[in-house]
C-alpha cells in the first residue's frame, strides 16, 4: 500500500513537471512571437518613414521638378514685339490707331493660345485652332502693312503654332507657316526674308519638341507613382494571403489538438501530454513559416502538405484517403497545389463536420488536377464557388486568394457542393516542365512499370481487418483493441499504442514526411498491422 502510494505520488509529480515544462515552453514561444511582431512593426514603420513604400528615400533627394509648365512660360517672348511698340509710340507707324488695335489683338490671341496649349483638352479644342488661325491673319496683315520690326511677329506665331499643334501634322503646318513668313517678308526685305522664315520654322519645331518632352516627363512621373502605389497594394495583398494561409491552417490544428488534450486529460494524462507536444511542434513550425514568409524564402511542398493533411484529418476524427497518379509535378505547381491542400483541409476540419475526406492528385501530360472532397454539410451555411472561405461571415480570403494565385499561373480553382453532397474543391494547373524520368528499377527487380501505390487507409480500417472486427472504437475514445486510434488522434492502448505515439513524436520533432507505412507482419498474439500517420500539421 505504501509503495503504491509512493508510485502514485511520483507519477503525479512527473505529470505536474511535464505540464509545467510544456506551459513554460508555450509562454516562451508566445513571448518570442510578441517580440517578432513588435520587430516587424518597427521595421514597417521605419520603411514607411524612409519612404521605401512610397518611393521617397532618405538619401540625396532628386532634383525638384517644380511646378508643371504653363502658358506663362511663353509670355516673355512677347518682348520680341517691343520694336513694333516703340515705332508705334514714336509715331513712325502710319495709321497708329489701326496698328495699335492690331497689336492689341495679336497679343490677346497669343496669350489665349499660349495658356490653352498646356492642357490637352483645351489645346485640341476648336476654339484654340480658330484663335490660332485669326492670329496668323492678323500677323500677315500687320507684316504686309508695316514691315520692318512688325515682321518679328512671325516667330511669335511660330511659337504659338508649336505649342498648340503638337502632333503628326506639326511638320506640315510649321513648314507652311515658315513659307508664309518668308513670302510676306520678301515683299519688304527681298532675300532677307529667308531669315524670318528660318526663325519662324525653328521657333515652331523647338517649342513643340520642348513642350512634348516636358509632357512626356510629367506622364512618366505619374506612371512611376502609379506603379509604386500598385506595387505596395500587391505586396500588402500577397502578405495578407500568406498570413491567412499560414496562420489559418495552423491555428485550426492547434484548436483541434487543444480540445483533444482537454478531453483526454481527466482519464489519460500521457495521451493529453502527447497532444500538448504536438501543439508545441505546430507552434514552432508556425513561427518558422512566418519568418520564412517574411523573408520571402518559403516554398510549398505538395508531399509535405499531404502528410500534414493526413495527420490533421485523423486528429479531427476525419478518415483521410489520399490517391496519387502520374508523374510528380514541377516545384512551382507542387507549391501551388500544396497551398490548395492546406486551405481545403483547413475548411474540412473547421466547417464540414465530415467523417471522410478524399484527396486525389492526377497528373496528365498537359495538366495536373487536384480534388479534395468531403462528405460533410455541403454548401449549407458556407460560401459557394464564387465566394471565399467556407464558413466565413462574408466573402473570405482563403479560396479567393488561391483562385487568384492559380489564375496567375494559368490554372483554375472551383469549389462547391458535390453531386452526392459534401463539398468539393478542384484545382487544375498546366504542366510546364517536362515529365520527370521514371525511377530506375533496383537490381534484381523485374522490368516494367512501377506499381501504383495504394491509397493510404485509416488506422481504424487496418485494425478492423487485423482483429476480425472484435476491436472497435468506443464512445469514450478508449482503445479496446491493439491497433485503434480514437477521434482525438491519440492511441490509448498499451504496447502498440505507446510505440505509435513515440513514432509520431519522433516524426514531429525531426520534421520528416512519413508516409502511411505498416508493419511487415502481424505480431504475436494477433497484433494487427499498425499504421504510422504522417507528421503533425505543423511539421
Amino acid at each position: 500500500m505504501t509503495r503504491s502510494l509512493k508510485d502514485w505520488r511520483r507519477a503525479q509529480a512527473c505529470r505536474r513537471a511535464a505540464w509545467g515544462s510544456a506551459f513554460r515552453e508555450a509562454r516562451r514561444q508566445q513571448q518570442h512571437w510578441k517580440t517578432d511582431r513588435e520587430r516587424l512593426r518597427a521595421e514597417y514603420r521605419a520603411a514607411r518613414t524612409a519612404g521605401r513604400l512610397t518611393g521617397r528615400g532618405t538619401g540625396p533627394a532628386p532634383e525638384d521638378p517644380g511646378p508643371p509648365a504653363s502658358g506663362f512660360s511663353l509670355m516673355p517672348w512677347l518682348l520680341m514685339g517691343m520694336g513694333a511698340i516703340s515705332n508705334l509710340f514714336h509715331g513712325e507707324t502710319p495709321n497708329p490707331w489701326i496698328g495699335g488695335l492690331g497689336l492689341l489683338t495679336f497679343n490677346s490671341l497669343y496669350i489665349y493660345v499660349a495658356i490653352r496649349s498646356f492642357v490637352k483638352e483645351t489645346r485640341q479644342a476648336a476654339s484654340t485652332r480658330v484663335a490660332l488661325a485669326l492670329m496668323g491673319l492678323v500677323t500677315c496683315g500687320l507684316a504686309l502693312a508695316y514691315g520692318d520690326s512688325w515682321l518679328l511677329f512671325f516667330p511669335l506665331l511660330g511659337l504659338a503654332t508649336g505649342a498648340a499643334l503638337r502632333g503628326p501634322h506639326l511638320r506640315a503646318v510649321g513648314t507652311g507657316v515658315a513659307v508664309l513668313a518668308g513670302t510676306v517678308s520678301a515683299v519688304h526685305d527681298g532675300w532677307d526674308g529667308l531669315t524670318i522664315a528660318y526663325a519662324t520654322w525653328i521657333s515652331t519645331m523647338v517649342t513643340a519638341a520642348i513642350l512634348s518632352l516636358s509632357e512626356a516627363v510629367r506622364e512618366l512621373r505619374a506612371a512611376r507613382e502609379e506603379l509604386a502605389r500598385r506595387a505596395v497594394e500587391e505586396e500588402r495583398l500577397r502578405f495578407s494571403r500568406d498570413l491567412h494561409d499560414l496562420l489559418g491552417h495552423t491555428l485550426s490544428v492547434i484548436v483541434v489538438k487543444s480540445e483533444a488534450a482537454r478531453r483526454l486529460a481527466p482519464r489519460d494524462m500521457d495521451a493529453a501530454l502527447a497532444q500538448v507536444t504536438d501543439i508545441e511542434a505546430v507552434g514552432r513550425q508556425a513561427l518558422t513559416e512566418i519568418r520564412e514568409a517574411v523573408t520571402g524564402y518559403r516554398e510549398g511542398s505538395l508531399a509535405g502538405e499531404l502528410d500534414r493533411a493526413r495527420s490533421a484529418l485523423t486528429a479531427a476524427g476525419v478518415e483521410p484517403s489520399v490517391t496519387r497518379s502520374g508523374p510528380p509535378p514541377d516545384p512551382q505547381s507542387a507549391a501551388l497545389l500544396g497551398w490548395v491542400v492546406r486551405e481545403a483541409v483547413t475548411n474540412v476540419v473547421r466547417h464540414s463536420g465530415a467523417t471522410r475526406c478524399l484527396i486525389t492528385v492526377t497528373a496528365a501530360p498537359e495538366r495536373i488536377r487536384l480534388t479534395v472532397t468531403d462528405d460533410g454539410h455541403g454548401r449549407d451555411g458556407r460560401q459557394d464557388t464564387d465566394g471565399g472561405d467556407r464558413g466565413a461571415p462574408g466573402c473570405g480570403t482563403g479560396l479567393t486568394g488561391l483562385r487568384e494565385r492559380l489564375a496567375a499561373a494559368g490554372g483554375s480553382l472551383t469549389a462547391g457542393s458535390g453531386p452526392h453532397g459534401g463539398f468539393t474543391v478542384t484545382a487544375e494547373l498546366p504542366v510546364e516542365s517536362p515529365v520527370a524520368p521514371p525511377v530506375a528499377a533496383s537490381p534484381g527487380s523485374p522490368a516494367g512499370p512501377a506499381p501504383e501505390l495504394p491509397a493510404p487507409t485509416s488506422a481504424k480500417a487496418d485494425a478492423n481487418r487485423g482483429s476480425g472486427g472484435d476491436a472497435g472504437r468506443d464512445r469514450d475514445g478508449d482503445r479496446s483493441g491493439n491497433g485503434h486510434r480514437n477521434r482525438d488522434g491519440v492511441g490509448d492502448g498499451d504496447g502498440d499504442g505507446d510505440e505509435h505515439r513515440d513514432r509520431d513524436r519522433d516524426s514531429i520533432g525531426g520534421g520528416s514526411a512519413v508516409a502511411a507505412t505498416s508493419s511487415a507482419a502481424a505480431g504475436p498474439g494477433g497484433t494487427v498491422p499498425s499504421v504510422a500517420v504522417g507528421p503533425s500539421l505543423g511539421a
